[in-house]
This record gives structure tokens, C-alpha cells and sequence, in this order.
């Protein structure tokens, strides 16, 4: 049986997007960055648990048991879309871009305010991903001073 993937199907979510400028050509940057297992370099939600392959998921420990991802294949257009089951609830989707901002590049990723998520969760969770952001860019620039996030 499927589950429902939030995000993509059903009533439309309120949405937040935020983005981190990080120098050098997004090419380059999504071939570095793409692959599922250089999120938990980054991915604060990943950072403390191995990244398993699964079949076409990847598994990570999670608080309350193990979480399933699925993540878009490598791609011309840097899409690093990613879809994570927690195991109870809906299919939570999360999309990530890299596109060219001039001679660098743009790390966009939109936040879904999921239903019944509170006031209270929602701004955690922009604080989660606005520090996300900033540790991808400290890593790729080598700089731990080196981040603005914009939403």
C-alpha cells in the first residue's frame, strides 16, 4: 500500500523557502554535493546516524525508529529532491535545488508546513534548516564563518 506524500498531493501546504549563495559554479557544486550519503555530512537529522543503503532508500536511525529516504536520481538540472517516511504519519516530500547565481550558485530548499504542525514546530524547523544551510556552505567553503541564509 502507499503511503500519502505530503507536498505533492492533496491541499496545498503553506511553504517557506530559504537559500544559502555558496561561490564556485553549481554544477560543480550539486556533482559534489548530490549523492545521499554527503547529506549526513550536512543534514543535522542525518549527522548522528549512519546512512544505510536499502534498496532504492537509504535508512538512518531516527529519535523515535528508523526513517526511509528516497532521494532524486543524479540529474542535469540540479534537483536534490528528497522524500522522508518517518513510519507514521504521510510521506513528508523536501525540495532541494542548486541552480547558477551568477559565477556561483543558489542552494534553495522549501519547508512544507505540514497539517496540525504548530506555530511553535514551524519555527523550529526554519531554525533546523536555516542551520542546515549554513553548515553545507561551512563545509563546501571550508569557512565556518562563511554563511547567510536568506528566506
Amino acid at each position: 500500500m502507499r503511503r500519502k506524500l505530503h507536498g505533492l498531493t492533496g491541499p496545498m501546504l503553506p511553504a517557506r523557502t530559504f537559500s544559502v549563495t555558496i561561490p564556485g559554479d553549481w554544477r560543480a557544486l550539486y556533482d559534489r554535493i548530490w549523492r545521499p550519503d554527503f547529506f549526513a555530512r550536512w543534514a543535522s537529522g542525518l549527522t548522528d546516524s549512519d546512512l544505510v543503503a536499502d534498496g532504492d532508500a537509504w535508512v538512518a536511525a531516527g529519535p523515535d525508529g528508523p526513517i526511509r529516504l528516497r532521494f532524486t536520481p543524479h540529474n542535469d538540472f540540479g534537483v536534490m529532491d528528497h522524500w522522508v517516511d518517518a513510519g507514521a504519519g504521510p510521506v513528508i516530500h523536501i525540495p532541494l535545488r542548486v541552480v547558477a547565481n551568477g559565477d556561483g550558485a543558489e542552494v534553495m530548499l522549501t519547508l512544507y508546513r505540514q497539517p496540525d504542525m504548530s506555530d511553535e514546530r514551524f519555527a523550529a524547523d526554519i531554525k533546523w534548516i536555516n542551520r542546515d544551510l549554513n553548515a553545507l556552505k561551512s563545509l563546501v567553503t571550508g569557512n565556518p564563518r562563511d554563511h547567510r541564509v536568506r528566506s
